[in-house]
């Protein structure tokens, strides 16, 4: 079953807590760094600069 991610349906990552939960999940997954703002931007809008920012203080 193809299951497709309709882009009107997606979240919006914008707030560094959420962001950082959606790191921290993806940290305990083994995702490295380059590739998890790609994994997070197939489910969620990600606010990039917000991303840069709570990446940098972790």
């Amino acid at each position: 079953m193809l299951i497709t991610t309709d882009d009107c349906a997606k979240r919006r990552l914008t707030e560094p807590l959420e962001i950082l939960t959606a790191v921290s999940i993806l940290r305990s997954r083994g995702v490295k760094r380059d590739d998890m703002i790609l994994e997070m931007s197939k489910i969620f809008y990600v606010d990039l600069d917000e991303f840069n920012r709570v990446f940098l203080k972790t």
